[in-house]
């Protein structure tokens, strides 16, 4: 495990509930120890909770978080902050939100905790999480790109307003979700009410480090997802369905894989060419080989790449390995501690990556790694 500092990214296109969710984050007993980097205070309505002003941009909140504006660089507010705790001037820090604004992009935000110095090893990204409108979602998807993109990078997405939006609006909203992010969960709320567990934690960029079950990361299968759990202020129903579950949860609303009967629209239009695809390997793959591969496509198509996530069997290893990039940069691979389990319960080792890439199909990324890999690609994924 990992003592680095878990740091969440909270990011949503305007209007999604992005300061509702915070606040009630905010005043959830498991949040104390939290430092919250936001845009402005004002944004967030945290005026009336102020109880000290610490330094010019950080307040110290009721609840024991901590909460400071962005002033200039973010590295320089991370390295504060964590100089501060280290001085004690406020509490100690456990984890960190960092709010984007409703038109961010966070990829500039993970390159920076992926590769800046001064801050790798002390924050560890554990997760993107993507506020979603549920009334207003579909909508903004098919005419804006920045909530596309939100939605294709992000680790958890929070679908909300599922209270006041039409049930067979949201399914459809889950849906041109799924066409543009397939791994990611799905978790419906109420007013902003959800608990934490369900958005840190997660692991999501360094699993390996994190201890975080290799199946649920990578989820590349094509079997039906039930993960999508609905929230309320009446029912809290705290358990996460997998794949593999059987519990019959009436009071759900569970995303589903359309048979070839279903009329529901999956094309691939008014996704900004924003597109999920999967590709598996049935035998080992040589490690170098495989480095070559991937940082050629990371140089020929890095800005096309919005996430590459795979769990990989290695020639002569005895443990499969994760790959993780996000655009031209991937993390070193790590390896876990085990493989992950097959139908039958036995050790899984067919190699396995999930794309989330823009304007770069299937067919591109499988003639590029043919030369390297080809022996080993499956014909289907």
């Amino acid at each position: 495990m990992s003592n680095a500092i878990p740091l969440t990214v909270l990011t949503g296109f305007l209007g999604s509930g992005k300061t509702t969710l915070l606040k009630k984050l905010l005043d959830h007993p498991d949040m104390s120890g939290t430092a919250v980097i936001i845009n402005e205070f004002g944004d967030v309505g945290l005026d009336d909770k102020l109880v000290e002003k610490v330094e010019e941009d950080t307040i110290l909140l009721p609840s024991g978080c901590v909460c400071c504006t962005v002033r200039g660089d973010l590295t320089r507010t991370l390295q504060s902050l964590f100089q501060r705790h280290l001085a004690g001037d406020i509490p100690a820090l456990k984890r960190v939100v960092l709010e984007t604004t409703g038109l961010a992009d966070p990829t500039p935000i993970v390159h920076t905790l992926m590769t800046d110095e001064d801050t790798y090893r002390i924050y560890q990204l554990d997760g993107i999480v993507t506020t979603v409108d549920g009334q207003l979602g579909i909508d903004q998807i098919e005419h804006q790109f920045e909530p596309a993109k939100q939605i294709a990078i992000a680790d958890r997405i929070v679908v909300t307003k599922a209270d006041v939006a039409d049930a067979a609006a949201l399914h459809r909203l889950e849906h041109k979700i799924r066409d543009l992010n397939r791994t990611a969960g799905i978790v419906r709320v109420v007013k902003g009410d959800v608990t934490p567990g369900r958005l840190i934690g997660l692991g999501a960029h360094e699993p390996a480090l994190a201890g975080t079950d290799p199946s649920r990361w990578l989820a590349a299968d094509l079997k039906p997802r039930r993960d999508t759990i609905v929230l309320s202020e009446e029912a809290h129903d705290e358990h996460t369905c997998g794949p593999e579950c059987g519990h019959e949860h009436h009071h759900h609303a569970h995303d589903h894989t359309c048979g070839p009967d279903c009329d529901h629209d999956h094309s691939h239009g008014h996704l900004h060419g924003i597109r999920s695809f999967a590709l598996s390997f049935e035998k080992p793959l040589d490690g170098n080989v495989l480095g070559v591969a991937l940082q050629t496509l990371a140089a020929a198509y890095g800005d096309k790449l919005l996430r590459v996530k795979g769990i990989v069997t290695i020639e002569g290893q005895p443990v499969p390995f994760v790959v993780h990039g996000v655009q031209h940069i991937f993390y070193p691979p790590d390896a876990l501690k085990d493989w992950p389990r097959d139908a039958a319960g036995g050790p899984d080792k067919v190699s396995r990556f999930v794309f989330i890439a823009r304007d770069l199909d299937e067919a591109v990324v499988r003639r590029h790694l043919k030369p390297f890999l080809g022996d080993a690609m499956s014909t289907a994924a």
